[in-house]
């Protein structure tokens, strides 16, 4: 596909960038730029494109930002996606660094969900990476999003100073943005460089609180005891991208009361951020019956789902 190159002022998407520090004085993109949304004359009614009579009204797509660490747990990859999905099922925007962990499962929770997704590239906008990445940026691309780079096709990979490069493109990450997720990230993960420039740029920021023992969710705990928000499900960050609005579709959590005791300590784990059932039991002292048990009764009545590996998460539908 043709390699388009502009400044960041020629598209509606991209012109947000004019304000951020170290601006980009050229991008390139492969694919198609997500489109400004068209508000009717009394504000309803909204389509995507960018043509219309005098009286329609034009505001750029809600754009979320999704990041974290390549190392990712079933946790980090559950949450991942569920942002991804629903923020995408909204209308929003998703953007990530087509990354191994976090990064692509963003990309591919907004794709299943219909929704358009753009990746930030730290190499020549010629050459994806990871390599194993292709068919993915190839079908980010074919369901209508973009692959973005400042880097041409004919800067050479070898003279690239590839750490420096990932790190400066965290800060077009976060600028596209509105909103900033950090999933999960070690106490020096490149995610906690996105989420500087996110404060910096005067982006809303979120992180997930994760379990205080586990080295991949360090660097969210400190975003979270300095300055992040609290990301505890997807519509945390559809009321910040869409203000005054539900969630098309979603359905109001219920809230879990009732059940036996050992079903309450389950889902009181869990609601801490403890999804392993080895850590439940040794949390809880509950006997290994007592948990099987109350997992299986829980699971029957569709309260808690397994992610594998003995880990369960809580359905959508309650909380």
């Amino acid at each position: 596909m043709k390699i388009k190159e502009i400044s960041p002022l020629e598209d509606d998407f991209t012109e947000v960038l004019e304000r951020i520090a170290l601006k980009p004085k050229t991008l390139y993109y492969r694919g198609k730029m997500p489109k400004n949304m068209v508000l009717g004359e009394n504000g309803g009614g909204e389509t995507n494109g960018r043509s219309g009579g005098l009286s329609e009204r034009r505001r750029r797509p809600p754009t979320v930002a999704i990041v974290g660490t390549r190392r990712n747990t079933r946790y980090g990859e559950e949450v991942a996606y569920r942002a991804a999905y629903e923020c995408a099922k909204m209308g929003a925007v998703v953007v990530s660094g087509l990354a191994y962990g976090i990064d692509s499962i963003a990309h591919r929770g907004a794709l299943d969900a219909g929704g358009i997704t753009v990746a930030v590239l730290g190499t020549p906008i010629s050459r994806i990476y990871p390599r194993g990445h292709e068919q993915l940026g190839e079908e980010i691309i074919a369901k209508g999003g973009a692959i973005i780079s400042e880097h041409g096709p004919n800067e050479e990979q070898g003279k690239i100073d590839m750490m420096k490069t990932f790190l400066e493109r965290n800060r077009i990450i976060s600028g596209l943005s509105d909103v900033v997720l950090v999933v999960e990230a070690a106490e020096r993960s490149g995610s906690l460089n996105t989420a500087m420039h996110a404060i910096e740029q005067g982006r809303e920021l979120f992180a997930v609180p994760g379990n205080i023992d586990r080295v991949m969710s360090v660097g969210c705990n400190q975003l979270l005891a300095s300055s992040a928000l609290v990301y505890t499900k997807p519509q945390d960050l559809i009321d910040k991208l869409f203000p005054g609005e539900r969630a098309k579709g979603v359905k109001r959590r219920r809230k879990f009361v009732g059940g036996s005791p050992d079903e309450k300590m389950v889902m009181k784990s869990l609601r801490e951020g403890i999804y392993d059932g080895d850590e439940i039991i040794k949390k809880t002292g509950m006997g290994v019956q007592d948990y099987s048990r109350a997992v299986t009764m829980l699971e029957i009545r569709g309260v808690i789902r397994a992610i594998g590996g003995n880990c369960w998460v809580v359905t959508e539908e309650w909380e």
